[in-house]
């Protein structure tokens, strides 16, 4: 592509908060300015402050959210856009409906650049989960769809997403945008892998399951300590790592002691260091990921770089990009289905390994595979918004 992009990215989360959405912006932004031209982001204030990037970040005032832990509501003062604007903006990349797509449309307005709105979440359950009248859940419903129809340009994540924000009233058209991974594809260095088995004091000879994500309920937590006090019950010797902090994780860890899995879960909170992730995916010998929130988690895709299979529930967004029995198991969202699957694979290495091996060979994407795609459809946008505001007025 010879043609220079200058993209600003908007979302309202951003490192220190790790979610998927951040991890796409971060990865969007420096594969933008390395490869493509100019990145700017543009995100709300978080007290622990950012890294240093190797792309300009324009932070903005931010008040703490009262029920959703680690997230900040930003305020999207005057200014805000003129502070962008120092940077140079050709077209517009917001991944959240909220703040930053008010912003966005602040700055097409200032720019003449178009908007691109990437659907990421599930905000239906998020709205239900944050608000409890039923008045002020059809209003954040009708703002979200509000903003996202103001935009040139609709991505979802996946399909299931897609459908998803269609069920919230939006009526227009979307293209499923696949995410990537940062990782490379591969094992984790030996050595990380060893020093983490030894400060886990995970045995060789005992299988270890692996969620990486949000602590939250709604992603499927409790089915897998259900799952596992039954495969427990018959037996079936595990050891459980949870990788991961959110407004739940208090409530969970209560819970898995209360299940008399004390010494069998161990819960590691959040974890930042890149290469000590792919140590935990790697010393893993599968995934349980049985979540019907996520819409196209980038988990799945980070397990399989590693060689890490995962059990998921059948019908689910996350289940879409792969096949039951070849590259991952899926299930019904049961608690006894998944304390079958975790029974069967426990005395069978072989089978773990070897739909490992089919998912890192199968579900692989890198980021600069995903990213191109996009500044491939960034060019397509540009075009057509040149061509629209050329055209003669009648």
């Amino acid at each position: 592509m010879d043609n220079r992009m200058d993209v600003c990215l908007l979302n309202d989360s951003f490192p220190p908060v790790i979610d998927g959405v951040a991890n796409v912006v971060v990865n969007y932004a420096r594969i933008i300015a390395r490869d493509y031209g100019s990145a700017v982001v543009a995100t709300p204030r978080y007290p622990d402050g950012i890294e240093d990037y190797p792309f300009p970040v324009v932070l903005y005032p931010s008040v703490k959210t009262p029920k959703t832990s680690g997230y900040r509501l930003g305020i999207p003062i005057p200014g805000i856009v003129k502070e962008i604007k120092r940077y140079s903006v050709n077209i517009i990349h917001c991944h959240c409906p909220f703040v930053s797509a008010v912003i966005a449309k602040q700055l097409r307005q200032s720019t003449g650049a178009p908007v691109i709105m990437t659907y990421h979440t599930k905000f239906d359950i998020d709205i239900a989960n944050n608000t409890g009248s039923p008045i002020l859940q059809a209003a954040a419903r009708k703002f979200i769809v509000s903003n996202i129809k103001a935009c040139d340009e609709v991505w979802a994540v996946s399909k299931g997403s897609g459908e998803n924000l269609k069920s919230l009233g939006y009526n227009g058209d979307y293209l499923v945008m696949d995410n990537g991974v940062d990782f490379p594809k591969g094992r984790a260095d030996e050595s990380l892998i060893d020093e983490l088995s030894s400060s886990l004091e995970l045995q060789p000879d005992i299988p270890v399951f692996l969620f990486v994500g949000r602590m939250m309920w709604y992603k499927g937590v409790r089915l897998i300590l259900d799952g596992l006090r039954e495969a427990k019950e018959a037996g079936v010797s595990f050891r459980m790592v949870f990788v991961g902090g959110g407004g739940d994780f208090d409530d969970v860890t209560r819970y898995a002691v209360s299940l008399g899995l004390h010494d069998d879960c161990i819960f590691t909170g959040p974890v930042r260091d890149r290469e000590k992730l792919r140590a935990y995916y790697s010393r893993a010998d599968f995934f349980l990921f049985p979540s019907t929130f996520d819409s196209a988690p980038i988990t799945i895709r980070e397990a399989a770089a590693c060689g890490l299979a995962g059990v998921l529930v059948r019908g689910s967004t996350a289940a879409e990009p792969v096949t039951d029995g070849v590259n991952a198991i899926l299930i019904d969202e049961d608690s006894s289905a998944l304390a079958r699957v975790v029974i069967d694979l426990a005395g069978n290495r072989d089978k773990m390994k070897a739909l490992g091996e089919r998912a890192r060979d199968d579900l692989y994407l890198s980021w600069d595979t995903a990213v191109g795609r996009a500044l491939e459809r960034y060019q397509v946008v540009l075009e057509r918004h040149a061509a629209k505001r050329s055209a003669p007025k009648d």
